[in-house]
């Protein structure tokens, strides 16, 4: 091998890793398109989409909850500690309340759905595949996407904007706890700065991401399941990767919006 073609190996192996990285994009956008298109069309498997709902929605909501009522408070001790330097103490009910609705319910609500739903999605379809079950739909003349992709998708695109407003809710009480208990703010007057501050766009543009983030968790976790290799080992690899995805796509997408919504 001569001198020149030692120094183009690196070059070789980064355009190999570019290469691929774009054909996955491009598969994960064909996915996607294919998933939109059949949601539009007949037939829909009511009792999936139900199902789906439930595990997604309603048994999330304890961990979505938990994560705002906390994030809420430490947000307000955060806040309180800050302002002081500069005598400003009494604007946390307002940073509380933006915050917890423009950005912190949105994204801290869509990662905790997205470790828990996304890795459950890839590793129930993984294992179907990998146990032949997808086969078996495909030779009862049921479509596997219609089946298995598209009430997962819709019931997540309809189910997060929901789990956001509830953590919205609970974060911004979890704010008031503190700053009432801890931090000595009059109940009635942080209630009173929290509710005027707000705007409705600030609670509308975090339910939209809601929605946003929760197409893309349920999309990344369809996604690797159906891709996923044969064998425990390719189910577990394509769990970590619809989480890693997932979560990766969520932050990028809030940046995406966030500049849409609120860029000057």
């Amino acid at each position: 091998m001569s001198a020149v073609e030692t120094l183009l190996l690196p070059v070789a192996a980064i355009g190999r890793s570019t290469l691929a990285f774009l054909a996955g994009v491009g598969r994960m956008a064909l996915f996607a398109l294919a998933t939109v298109s059949h949601i539009l069309r007949p037939p829909f498997y009511l009792k999936e989409f139900l199902h789906s709902l439930m595990q997604i929605g309603y048994f999330s909501l304890p961990v979505v909850g938990m994560t705002a009522l906390f994030t809420g408070g430490a947000l307000a001790l955060q806040i309180y500690a800050g302002g002081a330097r500069f005598n400003a103490e009494s604007v946390v009910p307002q940073i509380v309340a933006i915050g917890m609705a423009r950005e912190l319910g949105p994204v801290l609500g869509g990662l905790m759905v997205a470790a828990r739903v996304a890795s459950s999605i890839a590793a129930e379809i993984g294992t179907m595949k990998v146990t032949e079950q997808i086969d078996a739909l495909v030779t009862l003349s049921t479509n596997p996407m219609k089946y298995l992709t598209v009430p997962r998708v819709l019931a997540a695109t309809l189910a997060v904007p929901v789990l956001v407003a509830a953590g919205d809710s609970i974060g911004i009480f979890g704010g008031y706890l503190v700053g009432v208990n801890r931090l000595d703010f009059n109940a009635a007057a942080y209630l009173h700065n929290t509710v005027n501050f707000l705007e409705n766009w600030d609670v509308i543009s975090g339910m939209i991401k809601g929605a946003v983030f929760g197409f893309i968790i349920a999309l990344m976790g369809c996604y690797y399941g159906m891709n996923s290799g044969r064998g425990a080992q390719g189910v577990g690899r394509a769990t970590k990767a619809a989480v890693v995805a997932a979560s990766v796509l969520i932050l990028a997408s809030n940046y995406l919006l966030t500049e849409l919504f609120f860029s000057a």
